[in-house]
């Protein structure tokens, strides 16, 4: 599995040169054991990994007792795992530190040692719960993880042309012809397999939908033990959010209603939950704001959210029963465009999901008036420039599952802020066009804004 993250891990590597240690964060099952291992056999003479989760009483031993003492901690260290250390050569890996925090506050005086490259991995949510009797190191540099992106998809399934083809067409605004199609049949299998390593290795090895399906169930079990075991004291809450995910993204709004789990329930009571599940990387939380303007965060309206699930893929295992989804012929319909569900919040969960690996914060606008029709709008999201300017800093988005739309509220917004709008954008299944000022893009092409 090939993954963009290691070209990050070796940027690291070569600019900080043991400086500070490295830090992969995500929710589990994202690879990030996976992908840490592979840069350690590709990129270094030797490496120790040191995993938490099956370490014994010996190992722990080693921590405890020669910590202190650098010099008889790596030669313990050493013997224990029978591996030459080599000087700047040698990479040791703490897998799941969050089990162990005495080795994460560690990493401080390990790095000021410099004589090994260390990388940590865990899942933050975890992380975070086991700081009360540590330090955090200022020396660890925290870079996230994800779900494998559509152009890694392609990487698995063997194709390294049909994502150039993209950028290409992209940077020059122009259409992909008699590609696009073919394009967005991988597409579909992507938004249907998902992003989990697992799952779209059992894709690639046996083109069977209900092995992916069972993967997938496998991986939202592990997330239902999380929540029961990590989120004491509020693990109903969060449960119930999360059982009521594909509820919410199937209304037209999308926006996440409380009083759905409860008429009593008040947004403060669940913020801490919608945080959890936020923190773990279970879920994309979307912010409505109420002026786009530059600072989008300063507009936020916490209690305006959508709540998306951060693989699309675990969404539609979470939103049919098992039952009804084990038949092939449910993921079949749904790779032919022919199931009979809101596939809008199928299409823009896998917008969210593809906005954020590529770095962007969630954020939708929203206006309503029962007296005034143009103050009636809805924008999916809002993208800001990298590069901010005096005018038109706010690119607005509209998701179309469909091929038959409209885009009164595209165009409504675009006037009421057009002092603030910069190239406002439909992502739908159709090839790219421009008209009327809209840049039409494939949802394929998510990734390149």
């Amino acid at each position: 599995m090939r993954r963009k993250i290691y070209d990050e891990l070796l940027q690291w590597k070569q600019k900080r040169q043991g400086k500070t240690a490295i830090m992969i964060d995500g929710a589990r099952r994202i690879g990030k054991s996976y992908i840490a291992e592979e840069f350690a056999k590709n990129e270094y003479k030797s490496y120790i990994l040191v995993d938490f989760n099956h370490a014994d009483k010996r190992l722990i031993e080693i921590f405890d007792e020669y910590l202190p003492n650098l010099d008889m901690f790596f030669m313990q260290l050493s013997t224990y795992f029978r591996i030459k250390l080599y000087e700047r050569e040698t990479l040791i890996i703490f897998d799941e530190v969050q089990l162990y925090p005495k080795a994460r506050a560690a990493i401080k005086y390990l790095v000021a040692d410099g004589r090994f490259d260390y990388i940590e991995t865990g899942s933050l949510v975890s992380i975070n719960r086991n700081v009360k009797d540590i330090v955090i190191p200022s020396e660890e540099h925290r870079i996230p993880m994800y779900p494998m992106d559509f152009e890694e998809f392609l990487w698995a399934l063997g194709d390294e042309t049909t994502m150039p083809f993209i950028r290409y067409c992209f940077e020059h605004r122009q259409p992909l012809g008699p590609v696009h199609r073919k394009t967005m049949d991988l597409f579909r299998q992507y938004m249907i397999v998902g992003g989990m390593p697992q799952a779209v290795l059992a894709f690639v090895e046996t083109k069977n939908f209900d092995e992916v399906d069972s993967v997938k169930r496998d991986i939202l079990a592990l997330y239902r033990a999380d929540i029961e075991k990590y989120a004491a004291g509020y693990e109903t809450k969060v449960k119930s959010i999360f059982d009521w995910i594909p509820s919410e993204l199937q209304r037209h709004e999308k926006r996440f209603r409380l009083s759905d789990i409860s008429e009593t329930a008040r947004y403060r009571s669940y913020e801490s939950s919608f945080f959890w599940l936020s923190d773990a990387k279970i879920v994309n939380i979307c912010y409505g704001v109420t002026e786009p303007t530059v600072g989008l965060k300063m507009r936020t309206d916490i209690v305006s959210l959508k709540c998306y699930m951060a693989d699309t893929g675990l969404l539609i295992s979470h939103t049919f029963d098992e039952k009804t989804i084990a038949a092939e012929k449910l993921y079949s319909r749904l790779l032919l465009d022919k199931l009979e569900i809101n596939k809008g919040m199928l299409v823009e969960n896998i917008v969210a999901q593809m906005l954020c690996a590529s770095g962007h914060k969630l954020y939708f606008f929203s206006s309503y008036s029962k007296s005034d029709a143009a103050e009636r709008m809805e924008i999916d999201f809002l993208v800001q420039k990298p590069a901010l300017t005096n005018r038109h800093n706010i690119s607005p988005i509209e998701v179309k599952s469909s091929t038959r739309y409209t885009t009164t509220s595209l165009e409504k917004f675009s006037a009421k802020y057009a002092e603030q709008v910069a190239s406002p954008v439909v992502l739908h299944a159709s090839d790219v066009a421009e008209k009327n000022g809209i840049l039409y893009l494939p949802l394929y092409m998510t990734p390149l804004l």
